[in-house]
């Protein structure tokens, strides 16, 4: 920089109210070592929360002070910010940002120390601006020498009752800048040195627009008496930016010529805690206690048979682990028994099991019960609701009938899977969450998504641990396991006891074939015991006798000619007997090929022919 610049610049900051004392000579040392920065209209000079090292002296141009979208203040020529970074390294307080194109002159926090420790002049002239800044302080406290010794008593009880208050009481004038604030309000701020800074810096853009449209409105309505409650929760950001909600009252005083406000802010973050877990539990509690009415059976996992043995040893390697599990298996199998097991075998069996079964949930409601809602979402929404996934936080849930969730739906959970996050039903807010998820269908999921009918991706995703519950019929003698357990359950609960299972009532308990598996047998032994006579039940009138109705439909169709297909398919049901029966042995001396007197290698052949599978 030459010598005519120099002397430019140093005329330039005569003009300037912070350099305005300091002389010629000092302003030259402090010009030999600024720095010129330009800057062309929205650009970013520094941003909030930026640890300052230097203020600016706007040479040409504008520039504004905000938060975001939210301005606090417009500065232009010989006006000056970021002081207090000249003195310390907290973080800013607020952005600032060219508004046209504008030059900038940079002086060091560095430089400007060190030409108050080595310059008499330029110290003498800083602080006579600083006097003069405070001569209306000082105007003030001499006309009140009179009275000092009563100020000062009285100042010491305001002072005491002010900082001894746990709320926050922050004292700011018209122009927001704070003028009094107790020790709560410093800690709620994250700051000590918060005097004559604004206070709108220290709220979000919401609050900030709530306290100013508050403040003009008293303003514009000739500074009448204000004394009332805020009418929204205010969010504060610290200095080190802790968010906090709080409540709080406004007050007004002053005169014709300065307002001043007084804001009492009352930090409600435990009690919104508080109220989020008591809702939380109460939802809790509110689906376990329909979940306990729900569930279709009480008895656990009764097994001897080999497929339920590869059904429980699956369990137990999945359990521990975070894998996503598909529960296959026909309508009343006991799909969520083995859920349960999956849950209560984990690391999560201390957290919640939460079930929803997404066929019986109207399809305008499912994303609410699933992902819960925010108020006025829609109509009828008074008030928000926590959705299940949130409940199941940490633990599991269980969705139960997948095949039947609607396809607009099934992008959101394929989301929840893939990033553990969504959002609930009319908010913008992403929620987070940690839930293990197990699925169950009666449905052929592969053959939907083929069909359009279930995204192929969600089924491969829900699909990493698939588990195949098999048919009571398929389970060999669980049947009978199953159903003196259940007599003795029943007997008990309806208080009517009944003789034990006879060989021949075991007979007709293998021989039908139990399409609705589990839960009809759950009926029917329900049905049976209630019916009961002196300890006796007439199980031939209970079990539906499928080898009598056979017999009478072969009558009736003796003389029906059956078609090809019907002949293949009846083939299809004789060889599937034999194979269930021998337990899908083909081969040797109590295998199907010898009950059916067919060469093993023929049977195989026809295996293959009919598409025959066994189950997994």
């Amino acid at each position: 920089m030459t010598t005519t610049e120099l002397n430019k610049i140093v005329d330039f900051l005569k003009g300037v109210p912070f350099f305005s004392e300091v002389n010629k000579a000092s302003l030259l040392e402090l010009c030999k070592h600024l720095k010129t920065e330009t800057f062309e209209t929205n650009d970013c000079i520094f941003q909030k929360g930026d640890v300052g090292d230097a203020m600016y002296v706007i040479l040409e141009g504008k520039v504004k002070v905000h938060d975001k979208s939210h301005v606090y203040s417009v500065f232009s020529r010989t006006d000056c910010f970021g002081e207090y970074a000249i003195i310390d390294d907290e973080p800013r307080s607020a952005s600032v940002s060219a508004l046209e194109d504008t030059t900038l002159l940079k002086v060091e926090g560095a430089h400007f120390v060190e030409l108050i420790a080595s310059d008499r002049g330029f110290t003498k002239g800083i602080l006579s601006v600083l006097i003069k800044r405070h001569r209306e302080l000082d105007v003030i406290q001499e006309r009140l020498t009179g009275s000092k010794k009563e100020i000062e008593l009285a100042n010491s009880k305001m002072s005491g009752l002010i900082n001894g208050a746990m709320d926050a009481i922050i004292m700011f004038d018209s122009n927001f800048r704070i003028v009094l604030a107790n020790a709560s309000a410093k800690e709620l701020f994250e700051n000590d040195d918060v005097l004559k800074r604004n206070i709108l810096f220290f709220m979000d853009e919401e609050s900030a627009d709530l306290l100013e449209s508050l403040v003009k409105s008293d303003l514009d309505g000739g500074r009448k008496e204000m004394n009332s409650y805020l009418p929204k929760i205010v969010k504060v950001i610290g200095s080190n930016e802790k968010e906090t909600f709080n409540e709080g009252t406004i007050s007004n005083y002053g005169d014709e010529k300065e307002t001043f406000y007084t804001l009492i802010l009352r930090n409600i973050d435990d009690r919104l805690l508080a109220e989020s877990k008591i809702n939380s539990l109460k939802n809790q509690t509110k689906y376990l206690e329909e979940e306990i009415k729900e569930l279709t059976s009480v008895y656990g996992i009764i097994a001897q048979d080999k497929s339920m043995h590869k059904v429980l040893s699956l369990v137990e390697q999945v359990a521990n682990t975070e894998a996503t599990v598909l529960i296959q298996g026909e309508t009343g199998t006991g799909k969520e028994l083995v859920a349960r097991a999956i849950h209560t075998a984990s690391e999560r069996s201390d957290k919640p099991l939460i079930r929803i079964n997404c066929g019986a949930i109207p399809a305008n409601l499912i994303e609410s019960e699933l992902f819960g809602h925010e108020k006025g979402a829609f109509t009828g929404a008074t008030s928000s609701r926590k959705g299940r996934f949130l409940l199941a936080d940490k633990g599991t849930i269980f969705l139960d009938e997948i095949g039947e969730l609607p396809m607009d739906l099934q992008p959101k959970l394929l989301r929840v899977i893939q990033e553990g996050e969504f959002d609930p039903l009319g908010s913008s807010s992403t929620i987070k969450v940690d839930v293990r998820i197990i699925a169950a269908t009666h449905r052929d999921l592969l053959q939907f998504s083929k069909e359009g009918k279930f995204r192929e991706d969600l089924f491969y995703r829900l699909n990493v641990f698939p588990i195949v519950v098999p048919a009571l019929r398929d389970r060999g003698d669980d049947v009978c396991l199953i159903a003196e357990r259940m007599v003795q359950q029943f007997s008990k609960k309806l208080n009517k006891p009944v003789q034990p299972l006879t060989h021949e009532q075991k007979a007709l308990f293998l021989e039908y074939q139990w399409p609705g598996n589990v839960r009809e047998l759950q009926n029917l032994v329900e049905r049976a015991i209630i019916v009961s006579k002196n300890d006796q039940i007439d199980w031939n009138a209970i079990i539906p006798n499928s080898i009598k109705e056979n017999k009478t439909n072969q009558a009736e169709d003796s003389n029906r000619i059956l078609t090809s297909q019907e002949l293949v398919q009846l083939e299809k049901e004789n060889i599937l007997k034999a194979l269930r029966q021998t337990n899908w042995k083909i081969s040797g001396e109590k295998g199907a090929a010898a009950l059916l007197k067919l060469r093993p290698t023929t049977l195989t052949s026809k295996i293959k022919a009919l598409g025959i599978t066994r189950p997994v």
